[in-house]
């Protein structure tokens, strides 16, 4: 539990509470859903042969990631330093920070955490990055950096095998720094050209004689094509832990495997067809991802989330053909988009049943450098 001794209003919440008695808006975990959802993607993992590197961002609770390491993951993925802090000082050993690390403070950082661990790992695309982790790793502990690759995803990443090839020479021959391999967040289901793309820069590796121990491969809405990239020793994914409503329409889930679902009461039903709930943008996300409204509200099909406030969710009822919510009801609601309601809320309620089972801090919430 946080500390609450500087906010008088915090609303405490403790295992053996009810969800229908908790105060809302609340992002609330199925506890059963949970370990279930770890315990899939481990099992294929481990059925394919390949390490599995959870990415914390969806949770950003280290006894999450606990639970994912207990059920045989390889290290965790973190996207900044100051969540991979987070997660070192609650134990964790293996930790690979993916984004391009620039600028002193945060190269200061990153050298007392790879003093901490035994196991750091980041990556780089350019050789502005590679430089800069050079000039300042060259009298310090060496760290270890992954070429990045965009394999068709249009985000960071060398953009070919042979650019790949040559950065990966640069890295090693860089005082301070050893090369670790290489890693692409590719787009969805385009395991083919990954596979391309990888197979080319491994065979221009080999032909510089330059060892390549990591070859990551990432993402959960391509999760279960992860077999298919055989040149690949990993693979990493985040939202796969909770899911949530884009997951499913990706395929990667069903309904029930989504294990969040955001808590939230009508405060108002200005119409027939209109109620207002609770739950904003503070709550929700204005996330879409391609959706045209906020979130499934669960018990109402044909109930659509068409309007988000700072504070306030509108929800539309005309398609609802039996009952409706009546002012003062809870109503349960999937999120768009999982990950982002995590950095919305310090603590994330676990249940099951309906009973509070734990409460934990999102330790690593709005850490964003």
């Amino acid at each position: 539990m946080p500390d609450t001794t500087e906010n008088p209003f915090f609303v405490i919440v403790r295992a053996g509470d009810r969800l229908e008695d908790l105060s809302t808006p609340r992002p609330v975990i199925d506890e059963d859903r949970l370990a279930s959802n770890i315990r899939r993607v481990q099992s294929y993992m481990d059925q394919h042969g390949l390490s599995f590197r959870p990415h914390i961002k969806t949770h950003k609770i280290p006894a999450v990631a606990a639970q994912q390491r207990d059920a045989g993951a390889k290290g965790i993925n973190c996207q900044k330093i100051t969540e991979a802090e987070v997660f070192a000082a609650a134990g964790f050993d293996d930790i690979l920070i993916t984004f391009n690390i620039l600028g002193h403070e945060k190269l200061e950082r990153l050298s007392a955490l790879n003093d901490q661990i035994t196991s750091l790992k980041v990556v780089a695309d350019n050789s502005v990055t590679v430089d800069g982790l050079s000039a300042w790793f060259a009298d310090r502990k060496p760290l270890n950096v992954l070429v990045e690759c965009d394999t068709g995803a249009g985000r960071c990443g060398v953009q070919t095998p042979a650019a790949a090839v040559e950065l990966a020479v640069a890295i090693s021959k860089a005082p301070g720094l050893t090369f670790g391999g290489l890693l692409t967040y590719p787009k969805p289901h385009a395991a083919e050209q990954v596979q391309s793309f990888l197979t080319e820069a491994l065979e221009g590796l080999e032909e510089r004689s330059i060892a390549c121990p990591i070859v990551s491969n990432g993402g959960t809405p391509s999760l279960f094509d992860a077999h298919l990239v055989t040149a690949a020793t990993e693979h990493r994914a985040g939202t796969y832990v909770y899911n949530d409503r884009s997951m499913v329409r990706a395929g990667h889930c069903t309904d029930e495997d989504c294990a969040m679902y955001i808590l939230a009461t009508v405060v108002s039903r200005p119409t027939a067809d209109r109620a207002v709930v609770d739950a904003g943008s503070k709550a929700l996300t204005s996330d879409l991802l391609g959706f045209s409204d906020y979130g499934q509200v669960i018990d109402y099909p044909g109930a659509s989330i068409t309007g988000l406030s700072e504070e306030h969710g509108v929800i539309d009822l005309s398609n609802c053909s039996e009952r409706r919510p009546q002012i003062g009801e809870k109503i349960r609601i999937v999120p768009n988009h999982t990950c982002v309601v995590s950095n919305l809320f310090d603590t994330m309620v676990f249940h099951r049943g309906g009973i509070v089972t734990r409460v934990e801090a999102v330790a690593a919430r709005g850490l964003v450098w």
